[in-house]
């Protein structure tokens, strides 16, 4: 959904609620507000979270996708994992459940994650890592490498832009996926 509002004096009304994240954006002489909470019939918005307790721990991940007016959340987790690696599984199992179904694997897809290392990883790093042999710059090899792989190969078949989101903040969908993936963590615990 894209709200068009002009620049004028200074104090714009943003017609979301203060729980639904919006992605502010300006262009030209206008500021667009995107709101994330809502997909259109030709979008699909997606929230992931990760985490253990302990690290490595127990673990779980969560997801939610909202598509074509429904939320559609997923978790699940592992006995003995890190929270990196679940904040990557978040986002590859809910890519694999848009991947499968043809109706969403056409659509424009927003990824909000509150995941610097998912979000920079598969925006600027990846593409080192690849050009490395999958070293880091300092010559390591890079942990996780199999979900990376994953989930380029995935990201490579969807038109999907990535956003960051500050974890606990209050976003709707990023607390459901805290709630979810707290739940998969006392689950394998």
């Amino acid at each position: 959904m894209h709200k068009k509002l002009s620049r004028g004096n200074g104090k714009q009304h943003f017609p979301f609620p203060r729980d639904v994240f919006c992605r502010v954006e300006k262009r030209f002489s206008f500021i667009y507000i995107l709101s994330m909470s809502e997909s259109s019939n030709n979008e699909i918005v997606i929230y992931t979270d990760g985490g253990c307790s302990g690290n490595p721990g127990p673990g779980g991940w969560a997801n939610v996708i909202l598509a074509d007016g429904t939320e559609n959340p997923h978790s699940g987790g592992e006995h003995l994992t890190t929270n990196n690696r679940m904040e990557l599984m978040a986002v590859i199992q809910a890519l694999t459940e848009i991947s499968t179904n043809p109706q969403w694997s056409a659509k424009s897809i927003t990824v909000c994650t509150d995941s610097q290392y998912v979000k920079n990883g598969i925006t600027t790093w990846i593409k080192n890592w690849k050009k490395n042999n999958w070293k880091t710059a300092s010559k390591q090899p890079v942990k996780n490498q199999d979900l990376w792989t994953i989930l380029d190969s995935l990201a490579s078949k969807l038109n999907i832009q990535w956003n960051w989101v500050k974890g606990h903040a209050g976003i709707k969908y990023n607390e459901i996926c805290d709630s979810l993936c707290q739940e998969q963590i006392k689950k394998f615990s």
